[in-house]
């Protein structure tokens, strides 16, 4: 019989919330029956946040010499924080570099496969930034570790789904970052993505960048006739069932939504604003085109109410469960 898939958790920010839904995840009876969890992490952050938030810690410890035979929820300890220094809720270099060092230990433990797959746990990018660390997120140090030739994030619920060509970048670089090849990248990611997902050709579409897609050039630089038009005409000449570019205002309508399996986006709130507002709790954010499987929570280190029992780990709980359902 095969065993349960581990998969690895990064702790993120010790300084945010991710502790204590890491905490959850560990004591987690269901999760326990669809893989191994292995919280990638620093023993003292998880026993001093236990103690803060009076959360059990009953996982093993394990290192690097017993994580290819680990079969229990456990911690893989990685000392990157000087506790003496620490103080959760605030950001720090120091904080920062913790939580960038878990994600790099993770990928290369997937990348020569003594884990199956990663799911992160939410990092501080000012946090990061701060302790020289240029990546904007998670999604950027993903595709650089395991040098994939092409990658895009996907944020994923029931109820809506929705892929990125541009992310973590300003409102005014946006257009310049759009091209055909881009687009139609994104298209094929997610089009591979959700087909394994929905186990069927999915329904795709795509947003314009422009209020009311561009209004027949009264908006904008032309980019749906110059940009995104095109892209969806390849898509479509290769097989794909896609439709767009759809004004963004109203792409995400309800009976839209029940007939949509994705929706690809120009850039980062597109998408996020109505993601959010309709499944903070659920949505899995999962990086598409990469040699491993990495999925994600949906929200953010929470600074104001970490470490006081309040965070809810619904999302990273999705986020492991999606990881271990890619894994088999």
């Amino acid at each position: 019989m095969k065993s349960p898939p581990r998969i690895a958790i990064t702790m993120g920010d010790p300084a945010g919330v991710g502790p204590e839904v890491c905490l959850d995840l560990l004591a987690d009876v269901h999760v326990a029956t669809l893989c191994t969890p292995i919280v990638f992490g620093d023993e003292a952050v998880l026993r001093k946040c236990a103690e803060t938030t009076g959360k059990p810690f009953s996982a093993s410890v394990i290192s690097r010499s017993e994580l290819e035979s680990c079969q229990a929820p456990s911690v893989y300890h990685i000392a990157s924080l000087p506790m003496e220094e620490f103080v959760p809720g605030e950001i720090s270099p120091l904080t920062g570099k913790a939580g960038y060092d878990y994600i790099v230990e993770a990928i290369d433990r997937a990348l020569d496969g003594s884990v199956s797959g990663v799911a992160t746990a939410p990092i501080n990018k000012e946090a990061l930034r701060s302790a020289g660390i240029q990546h904007p997120g998670h999604t950027e140090i993903f595709a650089e570790r395991t040098k994939a030739d092409r990658a895009c994030m996907m944020l994923t619920s029931e109820i809506l789904t929705c892929s990125f060509v541009t992310v973590h970048v300003g409102y005014h670089e946006v257009p310049e970052l759009l091209s055909i090849e881009r687009i139609l990248e994104v298209i094929d990611l997610t089009r591979a993505a959700m087909g394994k997902i929905r186990m069927k050709e999915p329904k795709l579409v795509v947003c314009g960048l422009n209020p009311h897609a561009g209004e027949h050039g009264l908006f904008g630089n032309n980019e749906e006739e110059r940009i995104i038009i095109p892209a969806i005409e390849k898509a479509r000449a290769a097989g794909a069932d896609i439709e767009g570019p759809l004004p963004p205002d109203t792409a995400f309508l309800e009976w839209r939504r029940k007939e949509t399996d994705a929706f690809i986006c120009m850039y980062h709130d597109q998408g996020h604003i109505p993601l959010k507002a309709l499944a903070f709790d659920k949505a899995i954010n999962t990086t598409l085109g990469l040699p491993i499987i990495r999925t994600s929570v949906d929200h953010g280190t929470a600074l104001d109410i970490a470490w006081q029992g309040k965070a809810n780990p619904s999302s990273l709980i999705e986020a492991v469960t999606l990881a271990a359902r890619l894994s088999l």
